[in-house]
């Protein structure tokens, strides 16, 4: 290997994910130790592993400690562009009731830590990411975003998960484009200091942030949001004039205010909410719904006549008892110019049902239908069937059909159905594929 060119050796080292990796390669070479002091990043993530060793009193002594290790990668760069430390996935689903942990080798968002190699690089810092241990962190509060805020002057994107941040000192960072709080206690209870922070984000990662009481993001540049809260706040607002893709997953706030006027692509997962205000969606193309309360809510949808590509899921067993439509006319008549519809477990059981209680109606909004994907439980094969043909007449212009059968339908149960919905209709190109709750889609056929 010490025939290759520098920069190719350089460049083969900083694709190294693992800086772990990049220090077991120079103890194997000289021209490679050489070389790595040239790399731009530091990645080190401490192992379930490495976290058992050092506590157990027969390897503790033989363990560098973890943030040792880190400020002494760090210390021997030249430039420093991009900082990733934390523990990995199966140290991070360790809760505080399992373990007694009073130490603070993990708590990485430690003001005192972050002082000791921050001021040295921060220069040429373009990109943060600290992932603390929580049953260290969980009682520990930190003011990290106050030290960053103030070396941190061309930081462009920052990463912090499972901690508990506070706000004061504070101060604008201009250049930040993405904030990503993921499992964060935030002494921030309105967002008013991210808003006036944060002010040229375009990217905004909220996820699982709790501390909330009424939330409201005001961001001019914002343009993509994903937003997942984890406790139930009294209302939510979302006001950002360039967003174009939101998603936004809540219980049941009693105001969810969006005033988003150039968004395209909306995931809205809720319960309900009493009092939900937009302005009108004039460029909505892409919507996923979700909720227990599919039905109410889409009584309060409002500007619907864009969209053309909707996703319906139903977290709640709905019996169409004494209502006129099922949930599928609702969603065709709210959003009238769909092409693509997307029918969840919950919303094609519910059809089925709806079906056999008094039949579907030709309606003149399910011409415009050309994809029909729909995830199917087939409890009796011959209701199935008939939902399927139903739709099959009533939507013309339907073209293309993908059908994910459960994974637990005995086989030639799904065989059975798949041969007779192709021999139904030759017009539509059929896919069929398995589904199944906490596993991925899986295709059995290609269109056919």
């Amino acid at each position: 290997m010490d025939d290759l060119p520098p920069p190719l050796l350089l460049e083969i080292l900083s694709r190294l994910a693992d800086s772990a990796d990049v220090a077991r390669c120079r103890v194997s070479s000289k021209t490679l130790n050489s070389l790595a002091l040239e790399i731009r990043s530091v990645n080190l993530q401490c192992s379930y592993f490495r976290y058992a060793k050092s506590r157990c009193p027969l390897t503790r002594s033989s363990i560098t400690p973890f943030k040792q290790v880190f400020n002494k990668l760090i210390s021997e760069l030249k430039i420093v562009e991009t900082v990733s430390i934390g523990v990995e996935k199966p140290l991070r689903l360790v809760v505080y009731d399992d373990v007694e942990d009073e130490e603070d080798d993990l708590f990485l968002s430690d003001v005192n830590f972050v002082n000791v190699w921050l001021p040295k690089v921060c220069g040429d810092l373009r990109s943060i990411s600290i992932s603390d241990f929580w049953v260290q962190s969980c009682w520990r509060r930190s003011d990290v975003l106050s030290l960053l805020s103030s070396f941190c002057l061309n930081l462009l994107d920052l990463e912090i998960k499972n901690a508990w941040l506070s706000v004061d000192g504070l101060t604008p960072m201009a250049k930040l484009t993405t904030l990503t709080l993921e499992f964060i206690r935030l002494d921030d209870e309105n967002l008013e200091k991210v808003n006036e922070c944060f002010p040229w984000l375009q990217a905004l990662n909220l996820i699982g942030v709790g501390g909330l009481k009424d939330p409201r993001i005001h961001l001019m540049h914002l343009k993509t949001c994903n937003w997942t809260l984890s406790n139930a706040p009294m209302s939510i607002s979302v006001i950002a004039p360039s967003l174009v893709k939101l998603t936004l997953k809540c219980v049941k706030p009693k105001l969810l205010l969006i005033e988003t006027p150039l968004l395209s692509d909306l995931n809205l997962s809720l319960e309900s909410a009493c009092n939900f205000k937009v302005k009108e969606f004039s460029h909505l193309k892409k919507l996923l719904l979700e909720s227990a309360g599919l039905r109410s809510l889409l009584s309060t949808f409002p500007f619907g006549r864009t969209v053309s590509n909707l996703t319906a899921v139903s977290t709640k067993w709905e019996v169409p008892v004494g209502v006129s439509r099922s949930i599928l006319e609702l969603l065709l008549c709210a959003f009238p110019n769909v092409s693509s519809l997307t029918l969840t477990s919950g919303v094609w059981s519910e059809f089925e049902t709806y079906l056999g209680l008094g039949g579907l109606e030709p309606r003149a909004q399910m011409k415009g239908l050309k994809e029909i994907i729909a995830y199917l439980t087939v409890n009796d094969i011959e209701v199935t069937l008939s939902a399927i043909f139903s739709l099959l007449d009533n939507c013309s212009g339907l073209s293309n059909m993908a059908m994910f059968v459960h994974r637990d339908v005995v086989s030639n149960v799904t065989s059975s159905l798949i041969s007779r919905c192709m021999a139904r209709s030759t017009r539509v190109r059929w896919k069929w594929g398995m589904w199944k709750e906490g596993t991925n889609d899986a295709w059995i056929s290609d269109a056919i």
